[in-house]
Parts: C-alpha cells; sequence; structure tokens
C-alpha cells in the first residue's frame, strides 16, 4: 500500500490563489444560482480556498448526502452583475430542540402533543452541511456579504418556503464581520464546538509529559498496555479509500448509530470519492488487526493545521482494545511528525478530550424567523434551548466562557 504524505501528493501546505477581488462598489445584490450555473462563475473556483474544505467539499457533499437536504447557491453581485462572493445554502425541516437536553425536551413533548410542530421548522440554512461556515468573502467584500445576507436571506428564504434562516456554526473568528447581524433580527448563540490541541511538542510521549497530569498519564499507559495484550493492531494512511469503504462504511454507522445527535449522515459515495476529489487535503487512518479493519477516521489537513473529521469503530472489540485512545494516540503522533502545529476536532465526545488537554474552538449560529413577531419570541427562547446548555462537561473546559464572548 503506498503511503500518503507530503511528498506522495501536492503540498497540503500550499494555498491556492485566489483572483484578485474586484473594487468596484457593490449593490449588495443576492441572487440565487443554480449548480449548473456555477459553472460559468469564475468565482466559485476559487470559493473558499483559503478553507480546508473549498469549493469541492461543497460539491462533493451536494452529490453524495442527497437524504435530507435541497441545496442551492447565493451569489453577490457588483454593479455589473459580476459575482464576487458565493454562498452554499441548504434547506432542511429542523427540529430546533434537537440537542436542547432532557428537561427542554420533556416541555416540548408536553406542547407536541397538542401541536405536533411546535419548533419543527423549514430553514435554509447558509453554510456547509458537513461542517462549520465561512464566508466566501476577504476584506473588499465581506460587508457586502454579510449586509446581503442579513437583509435579503429572509426574503429569499420566505420564496423558498422557509421559516427560519440559520447562518450555521461560523467559527467565533468570524464575529466582528457578523455582529451587524444583530441589528437585522439574527440572535447569535453558540454551537456544539469543535475542540483544538496544540502540537507543539517533540513527539506523542513529549506531549503526555508535558501536558497530562500524572494521573492522566498513568491512565492512558494502563489503556495503551492493555491493548498491547491481544494481537497487534497496525495503523497506515491513504489519500484515498474507495477499496476500503465497504469495510469502513459499516464502522462508520455503527459510530453514528452509537450518538444521540445527528445532522448529516455520510453515505458510501461520501467516503469513496473524497480521496479521489480532494487527494491533497484527505487523509484516511486505517487500523487493522490481524488483517482486518478493525477503526478508521477521516482526516483531512490544511496549512498548519490537521482536522480528525469522522471515525468508526468495531465495537466488538473497540473497549476492550481502547480503540479511541489507540487512534487518536497513532493521529497526533504523525501529525506531529508531519510538522503540523495544532490537532482539531469536531463537537462531541468532550470527556476525554477535556482529559486530553483540548480546548474549546466555539462555533457560532445567526438565527432569524422570516416573521418579526415569530422572531422577537425565538430570540427569548434561544438561549434557553441552545444546544451547549446539554453538554456538562463542556463547563468544564478552562475556555467554557469563550463560547458566549
Amino acid at each position: 500500500m503506498e503511503p500518503c504524505d507530503r511528498q506522495a501528493v501536492a503540498d497540503p501546505r500550499a494555498r491556492p490563489e485566489r483572483t484578485t477581488t474586484t473594487s468596484k462598489i457593490l449593490t449588495e445584490a443576492l441572487t440565487v444560482v443554480s449548480r449548473g450555473e456555477l459553472a460559468g462563475l469564475p468565482r466559485w473556483q476559487n470559493a473558499f480556498a483559503g478553507q480546508r474544505k473549498d469549493h469541492r467539499f461543497y460539491e462533493l457533499v451536494e452529490d453524495t448526502i442527497v437524504d435530507r437536504f435541497d441545496y442551492g447557491y447565493f451569489a453577490v453581485r457588483d454593479r455589473d452583475g459580476e459575482a464576487v462572493a458565493i454562498q452554499p445554502y441548504f434547506l432542511v425541516d429542523q427540529d430546533m430542540l434537537e440537542g436542547a437536553g432532557p428537561r427542554a425536551m420533556r416541555v416540548a413533548d408536553a406542547i407536541r402533543r397538542l401541536w405536533p410542530g411546535f419548533l419543527k421548522l423549514k430553514t435554509l440554512m447558509v453554510g456547509c452541511v458537513a461542517g462549520e461556515g465561512h464566508l466566501d468573502a476577504d476584506e473588499r467584500t465581506v460587508d457586502a456579504c454579510v449586509a446581503s445576507l442579513g437583509e435579503a436571506a429572509a426574503i429569499q428564504a420566505r420564496k423558498l418556503g422557509a421559516w427560519l434562516v440559520v447562518l450555521k456554526e461560523f467559527p467565533r473568528g468570524y464575529r466582528a464581520s457578523l455582529s451587524r447581524l444583530g441589528a437585522l433580527g439574527f440572535t447569535r448563540i453558540p454551537s456544539l464546538p469543535m475542540t483544538r490541541l496544540d502540537l507543539g511538542y517533540v513527539d506523542f510521549d513529549d506531549y503526555v509529559t508535558r501536558a497530562l497530569n500524572s494521573s492522566q498519564r498513568r491512565k492512558l499507559r494502563k489503556k495503551f498496555r492493555a491493548a498491547e495484550q491481544g494481537a497487534p493492531i497496525e495503523m497506515s494512511v491513504v489519500c484515498e479509500a474507495r477499496r476500503f469503504v465497504p469495510e469502513i462504511y459499516p464502522l462508520y454507522l455503527a459510530t453514528y448509530e452509537r450518538s444521540s445527535l445527528h445532522f448529516e449522515k455520510l453515505t458510501p459515495e461520501f467516503l469513496a470519492q473524497i480521496g479521489e476529489r480532494m487527494p491533497d487535503r484527505t487523509r484516511f487512518f486505517l487500523w487493522r488487526r490481524e488483517g482486518r479493519i478493525v477503526a478508521f477516521s477521516l482526516c483531512l489537513v490544511h496549512g498548519d493545521d490537521f482536522f480528525a473529521e469522522y471515525v468508526g469503530f468495531d465495537y466488538a472489540i473497540a473497549f476492550e482494545a481502547h480503540l479511541y485512545h489507540w487512534c487518536v494516540r497513532d493521529m497526533i503522533a504523525w501529525a506531529i511528525a508531519h510538522g503540523y502545529a495544532s490537532f482539531r476536532s469536531s463537537a462531541l465526545n468532550y470527556d476525554p478530550k477535556l482529559h486530553m488537554r483540548h480546548r474549546l474552538d466555539p462555533i457560532d449560529l445567526y438565527v432569524r424567523h422570516t416573521s418579526p413577531l415569530a422572531n422577537a419570541l425565538l430570540a427569548r427562547v434561544l438561549p434557553l434551548i441552545e444546544p451547549t446548555r446539554a453538554d456538562p462537561i463542556l463547563k468544564l473546559f478552562p475556555n467554557y466562557a469563550e463560547l458566549w464572548s
């Protein structure tokens, strides 16, 4: 099996060149464009070039994750009609109380016995189905892009039959740019955050020694010794995994079904195509015992960052072999050895991340109802049902306050 490293493919740190942004005054016009029309817009080929999930990822998601979502694209145009920013969106029937916690759900269930559709609304979400959102804008176009989304997205949402507009999971770095949305009726609340671990260490052992306390070091070593009692577990890394999908997709489903919170559900074709479309950024980590794949992790790399996106485990041995910690150890060691500065992980499963000294990496939801009266009520309700309130582990992270600040 050919290894997948920096020498095997184009350097993932290389940042694609962006076309020079027009300096023309923008009209802040927001129009809907179809997937077919994107091919004729030069801007799209450079959209999100500074992110690990560039335009190729959005196309992949639309092509392979189709069960719940209707996809579309907004174009922000200048006075000559040229698209200077493109924002993907999707329509979904969303339960606003998903993840709100048992107390809120008990109240909601009582209401839904009389009003089944309570807080279940067709929603227009700006962003990415499978990951956090970003603005396709730079310093010259960001204000026009935000103004267009804030002022025109609700109008477009009503045309498309949606009652809510949500900017989905935008990193906290956008808070200054998106702050003007508050005056346009949007309420910002935290979504379940990602996490981040800085990797300024020589190797994994150096990380364990310097970052973890003695109790956690003992626990980790005990887990690794227990795993070593069985047949050896071997890791390999590849850039594309089509031939492995029949083995790894059941592992993904097993992990997906154990989670109490669901949004997107990957398909076999997603796993098969991501490495083919994005070989410069995709890394599949595969762990085998006696020739059989018992765990995998789909990761993306870009710049100085290593992102652990999706995992799957064989639960016949996952707990006995401590596969989660074994896999995390191997990924951190690999990321350090290949020069990455941070290990970033998706939401959920916060307890082990807390003990391994991750920090929260906040992402935000910006929510608005298309009815002014309903929106005034929603602004009061949202802080009470936002998803982070239901996870007690989050409050133990030292930077928990950053979810709101």
